[in-house]
């Protein structure tokens, strides 16, 4: 579950459970509000995964995933490092970081991140000041950079174009808002 090629961004309780135990997934929760409520959706989510064995990660909030029980986080450019990300959870914990170009992506790599996300792969409306799209061959270029380490595009990503991306999976918040299940299956299915 450490690689689950396909990450499900959401802060939907009802997401969490439609792709929980789906193959090769893992959901990120992703909330904006405040900390309770990240928590309280984190702790329901853990609940849903565990028993299905999906992997449960926390956006942003490395204290949130310490309480409430997930397996990791995934970083963004201004949250904390991560190193100080992986003295907090441990080595076991999966850390995710957020990179653009092959140096960023190295240095996280040898900071001990676990998988990074790259993008915005493509031009989405899903997240307010994005920098531009950096388009398939600059998401290349940074999976190039990191032999071994897993590689999500993200931004854009639906399951059509996926084989554009020459990537390790993909995640996504807008593609499995109405059909959780079914997109995590087109998903897959492109993947392969």
């Amino acid at each position: 579950m450490l690689f689950a090629r396909i990450h499900v961004i959401t802060d939907s309780i009802d997401v969490v459970r439609g792709v929980a135990g789906a193959d090769e997934v893992a959901v990120q929760i992703r909330v904006k509000s405040n900390d309770a409520e990240a928590y309280a959706l984190t702790v329901a989510a853990v609940e849903v995964c565990r028993a299905a064995g999906t992997l449960v990660l926390v956006n942003d909030r490395v204290g949130v995933a310490l309480a409430a029980g997930a397996d990791g986080v995934h970083l963004g450019a201004d949250d904390l490092p991560v190193t100080a990300a992986r003295r907090v959870l441990g080595p076991s914990a999966v850390i995710g970081a957020t990179c653009r170009n092959p140096a960023a992506a190295r240095a996280a790599v040898a900071d001990g991140a676990s998988y990074l996300g790259v993008g915005p792969a493509f031009a989405t409306s899903t997240k307010d000041g994005l920098p531009p799209p950096l388009g398939p061959a600059a998401i290349a270029a940074v999976a190039e950079a990191v032999p071994g380490t897993p590689v999500l595009a993200i931004g854009g990503i639906t399951a059509d174009r996926v084989p554009l991306l020459a990537v390790h999976g993909v995640a996504a918040v807008a593609a499995f808002a109405k059909d959780p299940k079914g997109a995590a299956a087109d998903f897959l299915a492109a993947l392969r």
